[in-house]
């Protein structure tokens, strides 16, 4: 199963991604956000950060209806979120696989177009066949 470390890890992998100082993760391409902890609001209490919870981007909003109708126990979204291509996922209950891809996706959404064509460039998209260097 999947944690922040896993999150970093595959965010990092990217190409031109920097991490933003903040309680949690919180993950940048081109001054972009594209996953980061969930800042998780209770009305009458302090914000807490969630590492065991990623934000991610998703296509559009058809997508995020899809992942949150499919797969309940898995994505969720809260108030605060309606209308923007943005979902929650539960970290412990996704494969390390899956998270890549959804990152992935996810920085694919963010990054400026001639990062993505080079990561598509790359082969079938796995970010561990890319040369940072």
């Amino acid at each position: 199963m999947a944690d922040a470390d896993d999150v970093r890890r595959l965010a990092l992998g990217l190409p031109n991604v920097v991490e933003v100082e903040s309680e949690g993760f919180d993950f940048r391409v081109g001054d972009r956000g594209f996953v980061w902890s969930y800042p998780e609001r209770t009305p009458g209490k302090p914000r807490v950060i969630r590492t065991d919870i990623a934000v991610l981007y998703v296509g559009d909003e058809a997508e995020k209806q899809a992942l949150l109708l499919g797969e309940p126990d898995l994505f969720f979204t809260a108030p605060g979120y309606g209308g923007t291509p943005l979902v929650m996922v539960r970290l412990a209950k996704l494969k390390v696989d899956r998270l890549r891809e959804l990152v992935t996706d996810a920085w694919r959404m963010r990054a400026p177009e001639p990062l993505v064509g080079s990561l598509d460039g790359a082969g079938a998209g796995d970010s561990s066949d890319i040369n940072l260097g």
